[in-house]
């Protein structure tokens, strides 16, 4: 059964050179890797199904790629490179208010021993490295739920 016709994708030079230099980098994440051939696939005239069959992927993917590189148009390449244009959107939510130096001195707390801190306890919960962090004024308010996932995370 046939859909309608997705937007055609034109590419210049410069962005088709961008796009295949992507592909072919080693160094490239593969996430971006794949959205490149997706667009560099469509502008050879398929279509959304197309695509995603010989790419082995999902339609919605391929029509959600095929919509951002288009909208992506108006803006010069000078002020959004191509790469740009194929990572992430900023995701939605409030950005963390634990600075790196926080997060530093919150893992180095929870390589302590809890004796070292005066508790009676011989490993770390939730709840008594959040009461700690509070205590020695590394952040005025932690829930015991954020500090156990920042460490669960190991993000240093």
């Amino acid at each position: 059964m046939k859909g309608p016709k997705p937007p055609a994708v034109h590419l210049s030079e410069v962005e088709q050179q961008a796009l295949e230099r992507l592909v072919k980098a080693h160094s490239t994440e593969q996430q971006i890797a794949l959205r490149a051939r997706i667009i560099l696939t469509a502008s050879q005239g398929w279509n959304n199904e197309q695509v995603a069959r010989e790419l082995h992927v999902g339609v919605d993917m391929v029509r959600q790629w095929r919509q951002r590189w288009l909208a992506a148009l108006p803006i010069p390449l000078t002020e959004l490179s191509v790469e740009e244009r194929l990572r992430d959107l900023p995701r939605a939510g409030k950005p963390s208010q634990i600075t790196a130096e926080q997060l530093c001195q919150i893992v180095a707390l929870a390589c302590e021993k809890p004796e070292e801190s005066e508790r009676p306890i011989s490993h770390w919960t939730g709840r008594e490295i959040a009461d700690e962090i509070i205590k020695r004024g590394i952040v005025e308010q932690i829930s015991p739920r954020h500090a156990a996932r920042l460490l669960k995370r190991g993000r240093s």
